[in-house]
């Protein structure tokens, strides 16, 4: 299945400070952010893969996949304070501005998910209609804000999140956390307002195992030995 008009962005920044170099670290014998070109290649031809990076080996690994980067990150856009929905809008304005390619949504995919899967984004994307922000990939959360999530209150005492008569977790409504994923959103509304003020998001959940994200150690030998 071939996912058509949209812009499928692969987000690589050469800092990171958790884990210096976690985008193109080796796992089982390729970089990690391999196996995010391998999922949406799976899904779309490489002229719609855009790699956004800053750094200039994370540009010759992509290539040396026979990936072409069509464009080095601005330095701003690549310090620890620089927003995602920045760095999206940069690539979109880039494809259209620059290669005269137009596309009505974007499909966010970060290196760090390597075990999300082509299967898993076109599975997302059946969820898709025109009348949606976003669908976003999550996973069930163990913290439930009607059971074991807490706020400080201004006197130091703790209380619930969210009030509720619930005894048991298994009874309280379900929590849903982003994994980091897929998302799939809407141009316009991108281009219109921050991710955080979209109110048309639609759920697609993944499995505990497949939504690992790499931050740290622990994350990557989870990752190797599911691989």
């Amino acid at each position: 299945m071939e996912i058509n008009d949209t812009l499928f962005i692969i987000p690589a920044r050469g800092g990171s400070k958790g884990l210096p170099r976690k985008n193109i670290l080796p796992i089982n014998g390729k970089p990690m952010i391999y196996y995010t070109i391998d999922a949406a290649r799976g899904v779309t031809s490489d002229e719609n893969i855009c790699v956004s990076t800053d750094d200039l080996e994370i540009n010759q690994v992509v290539e040396d996949y026979g990936l072409r980067v069509p464009f080095i990150r601005p330095a701003e856009l690549a310090t620890d304070n620089a927003g995602t929905r920045e760095v999206l809008l940069h690539a979109v304005d880039f494809y259209q501005n620059k290669l005269n390619r137009q596309f009505s949504k974007i499909c966010l995919l970060q290196p760090t998910s390597p075990l999300r899967t082509s299967q898993h984004i076109i599975e997302a994307h059946q969820l898709w209609k025109d009348n949606l922000e976003m669908v976003v990939s999550v996973k069930e959360s163990k913290s439930n804000p009607y059971f074991n999530l807490f706020e400080e209150q201004e006197n130091g005492f703790l209380k619930k999140s969210k009030e509720g008569n619930y005894t048991r977790r298994q009874d309280t409504p379900k929590a849903w956390e982003y994994n980091g994923a897929i998302y799939f959103i809407n141009i316009q509304s991108l281009q219109a307002k921050s991710i955080a003020e979209f109110k048309k998001v639609k759920k697609y959940v993944m499995s505990e195992e497949s939504s690992v994200d790499v931050d740290n150690d622990l994350d990557l030998g989870l990752v190797k030995s599911c691989l």
